[in-house]
């Protein structure tokens, strides 16, 4: 697949998610076989771009090429200049955020919010490409509210101004992440488009991802969610879709390996406090559904500091270990009342 003259190693992309696919998440994603990561979401208030959290997300040293940054706002002007700034800034590709469902970025007139304006989203789409020379992507939903679904018209303007590629995702900002992701019209507007649609919502698995391709003839799949502390979920999609045959789920020593390493990153890359704070969501998803993982989590958030935290994880998968299994508390319960019959 390519996204103008970038072409991706293969069809796995990993979604943006605000706060959680920052430069340490991404190269993770691309090391275990994403073909392609695209930033978080950053603002294009000028007043807020030199603002910590927003350098954080501007951050691309030394990320492997493509280089995608998603930018967001309501002002056609404002998201032209964005996007020039973040060419400046080392982006390759710039990806427009009309997706987002979150309240406070929909109170703007931004992300999905802009469905409800197909004229403003005209306006946006032709300032932005004409500002830049990089390809310009466009990530959105099927509409503003269910019923009134319009992005056959939303799509077809978007490829009429020029942009690269579509990423859209199953469900309108009214369903926010509840509902099942519809893919019907992601197959209607692949068929429609000349340009390379990604397929997105709610693809969690190998079988999942193929059944996606084969159902809508997307050229990609986006993954977000199923990723977070999952991020060898491309590696697994990459080798079913390559052989039809599952690879075996790592083993609690690799798991205890990758969230190590995942924090040093972490620490290293946002310091001592901030850095602390934010490993811990992503400690929280690795340890899902370990066993003793609900008690081992009530005692790391209360860790301070990134020396401590790290080595009450190591201590925890040393357990782990130690104990010989990994079985969840659930599968122990199973396994106990099927010992009791």
């Amino acid at each position: 697949m390519y996204i103008g003259p970038y072409q991706l190693s293969n069809n796995l992309i990993v979604a943006p998610m605000a706060g959680v696919t920052d430069r340490p998440f991404r190269t993770l994603c691309k090391y275990f076989g994403a073909g392609h990561a695209v930033s978080e979401m950053m603002t294009s208030d000028q007043t807020l771009r030199m603002s910590k959290k927003s350098l954080y997300r501007a951050n691309f040293d030394g990320e492997l090429a493509p280089i995608s940054a998603q930018i967001a706002g309501s002002e056609p002007s404002e998201l032209a200049e964005a996007a020039r700034y973040q060419v400046a800034n080392g982006a390759q590709i710039v990806d427009i955020n009309m997706g987002c469902p979150a309240k406070k970025v929909c109170n703007k007139l931004a992300g999905s919010a802009l469905l409800k304006d197909e004229d403003l989203v005209a306006r946006i789409l032709d300032a932005v490409v004409k500002a830049v020379d990089v390809p310009v992507t466009l990530k959105t939903r099927l509409g503003f509210m269910n019923g009134h679904e319009n992005i056959m018209r939303v799509a077809k303007r978007a490829e009429e101004a020029g942009i690269a590629a579509l990423a859209l995702h199953g469900r309108t900002r009214e369903d926010m992440y509840l509902n099942t992701a519809r893919y019907s019209l992601i197959k209607e507007v692949k068929q429609t488009l000349s340009i390379p649609v990604i397929a997105n919502g709610d693809i969690d698995s190998p079988e999942k991802a193929k059944y996606v391709l084969d159902y809508t003839g997307a050229d990609a799949v986006m993954i977000g969610r199923a990723a977070q502390g999952r991020p060898w979920i491309f590696r697994e999609i990459a080798h079913y879709l390559e052989t039809g045959e599952h690879l075996i789920a790592p083993d609690i020593q690799e798991v205890k390996d990758v969230l190590l390493g995942h924090l040093s990153e972490l620490y290293q890359f946002y310091g001592e406090y901030s850095g602390c704070r934010i490993a811990r969501k992503h400690i929280a998803w690795y340890t899902k559904g370990l066993r003793f993982s609900n008690e081992f989590r009530q005692s790391m958030y209360k860790v301070e500091s990134t020396l401590e935290q790290a080595k009450v994880v190591e201590d925890y998968f040393n357990h782990l270990l130690d104990q010989g299994s990994v079985m969840s508390d659930v599968q122990v319960e199973v396994v106990n009342l099927l010992e009791t019959k």
